[in-house]
């Protein structure tokens, strides 16, 4: 039987990198690119002239075409957001048709939907690996990786992103960080989770200046990335794990911000002259509107982005920290989510993922084998290792007990 892949919202600005990804790890005899846009799901495909492509048609509001178009699939990569509105829903429906699943999920609620899941997913014999994009995604994996090879126990994990300067962004991203503006962030302090705004005095209190390699200095704001509640879960020995993030150029992410104080975020409809507007359209429309200008202004002229992730723990009676950094100034948030995804997709359908279930990345992926993985693909995708040497660019320095910094070659 063939192997067949179907990604879902593949031709948007993440499931395009999974399917490029896709395409370049040579796992699969069929890689469905499914959109509610066929004709754009269909210049995609025609723009890679590749046998193993096609295109489908899929409303991702209906369990039953879900169901249909993934029935005799490998496995389904999941890249249609808002998460908060379609993960729970089409994982639900995946899980019915039977199929093995990835996603990129990094909203908190719809996580927690989707781990409510386990038991149908185990009765159904399905495994499904949630969240395996960047943050998170590889930031899990590259705690799992600090717990297994590089200390004894681990006792705090500091989650740090940035990017910017996207070709574009649909309205699902800016809609993502509306929602993570306006929802509680978990933060785990001294074993015990606390819950905090972004905007207001809470979360404020957790905004920090962060140095990003290749990318510079900018302040982080707690993010509801689902990290904070599935690390501790997966890491008993853990006391402290924060997720903080930013999007430049800075005014870009304020115009946001300033949105939501203003209240002109909210989806109940208010007149305008005589016509329903939703708030929360309006925001959304207005904010891409102005997104040329701003990164005009501050001289963006292409992406880049950085995930940053600081491990803390004991090593032989002492503490040790180290320090990961994944850069690149030539790729945003799509390279960063979509090669990951494809990547666990690769890794579910060679059978290296124990299942069956509902797990994050940290539960069930071998930081080895993904690392060995992304160093065979990520070099045929023309993305540099960078400062690494490597193919995949991660930078690890390491703060000994004394204080003294010292780089780690970690090369793949």
């Amino acid at each position: 039987m063939a192997d067949r892949v179907v990604v879902l919202g593949g031709c948007g600005g993440i499931g395009s990198v999974a399917v490029r990804a896709l395409v370049a790890g040579d796992r699969f005899d069929e890689i469905v690119v499914a959109d509610l846009r066929a004709d754009a799901a269909q210049a995609f495909v025609d723009s890679l002239d590749d046998p193993r492509l096609r295109a489908a048609e899929v409303d991702a509001t209906s369990a039953e075409a879900i169901g249909a178009l993934v029935a005799d699939a490998t496995v389904v990569v999941n890249c249609i957001g808002p998460f908060y509105k379609f993960g729970p829903p089409i994982l639900a429906a995946v899980i019915a048709a039977g199929v093995d699943y990835v996603d990129v999920c990094d909203d908190l609620d719809a996580t927690i939907a989707m781990l409510d899941q386990h038991e149908p997913a185990v009765a159904a014999g399905v495994t499904a690996l949630i969240g395996m994009g960047n943050s998170p995604g590889l930031a899990n994996v590259l705690v799992r990786f600090a717990a297994d090879e590089l200390l004894d126990t681990v006792e705090r994990v500091d989650i740090m992103h940035i990017h910017g300067g996207e070709p574009s962004e649909g309205g699902a991203v800016i809609k993502h960080r509306i929602h993570a503006m306006t929802n509680d962030v978990p933060v785990y302090v001294d074993g015990e989770f606390r819950d905090v705004r972004l905007l207001e005095e809470s979360g404020q209190e957790f905004v920090v200046d962060t140095h990003f390699e290749s990318v510079g200095t900018y302040p982080v704001y707690p993010y509801p990335h689902p990290e904070t509640i599935t690390l501790p879960k997966y890491l008993p020995t853990l006391t402290h794990a924060t997720n903080r993030g930013v999007v430049f150029p800075l005014s870009y992410f304020e115009l946001t911000m300033d949105m939501v104080r203003v209240g002109a975020c909210t989806t109940d409809p208010i007149e305008v002259q005589g016509q329903p507007v939703v708030p929360i359209e309006f925001s959304v429309a207005h904010i891409l509107s102005q997104r040329d200008r701003l990164l005009a202004e501050a001289g963006v002229t292409g992406p880049a982005g950085c995930l940053k992730i600081e491990v803390g723990g004991q090593k032989d009676g002492a503490h040790h920290t180290f320090v990961f950094s994944l850069s690149s100034t030539s790729e945003g948030a799509g390279e960063g989510t979509g090669i990951p995804a494809a990547l666990g997709a690769v890794l579910m359908a060679s059978g290296q993922l124990e299942g069956p279930g509902v797990f994050p990345p940290e539960a069930v992926v071998k930081p080895l084998e993904i690392l060995d993985l992304a160093a065979r693909i990520v070099p045929k995708l023309g993305i540099s290792g960078g400062e690494s040497g490597g193919s995949v660019p991660i930078l690890i320095e390491h703060i000994l007990p004394d204080g003294t910094r010292e780089r780690m070659d970690l090369a793949f």
